[in-house]
């Protein structure tokens, strides 16, 4: 074998020599995501809303965050929609590719009737998604129970 490959191939297996056979990646989760996933899950609107309103005060660069609070709020009983937008737009500021901001800002938008705004987070999403992915066929779904409905 040529020299190069020798090296090449060797700087390949470097990483997985290094490290014993047990070792696993480290996966951080996020106390307030957690939390707030559990009380979604039990749809408590209010206390979902309160915990991720203070977790958006500690960190407001987290796009995670303002969208299940924006998801929250809209779920909720009589949603403040400009809060609802203000917090999507805000995910989607912090990560365009928030796919999950697009597909719930595009059922937002619905809320309101807006369906061409609907359609443009939709595009946004096949454009996302490489193969189809929930968020793009949950909103095309979305989209089309709206469309169905008797005007």
């Amino acid at each position: 074998m040529k020299p190069s490959i020798l090296l090449f191939a060797a700087l390949l297996l470097a990483p997985a020599a290094a490290l014993p056979a047990d070792t696993q990646p480290v996966v951080r989760t996020d106390p307030a995501l957690e939390q707030a996933s559990k009380t979604i899950a039990a749809k408590d609107w209010p206390q979902a809303q309160a915990l991720l309103k203070e977790a958006i005060a500690r960190n407001p660069g987290n796009a995670d965050y303002h969208n299940l609070y924006a998801y929250s709020i809209r779920k909720g009983a009589d949603p403040d929609m400009n809060l609802v937008f203000k917090h999507y737009n805000e995910a989607l500021r912090l990560d365009p590719r928030h796919r999950g901001a697009h597909e719930y800002l595009g059922e937002a938008y619905l809320m309101v009737g807006n369906l061409p705004k609907a359609k443009e987070h939709l595009s946004a999403l096949d454009k996302l998604c490489f193969f189809s992915c929930s968020e793009f066929s949950d909103l095309k779904k979305a989209i089309s129970e709206y469309e169905a409905k008797p005007k």
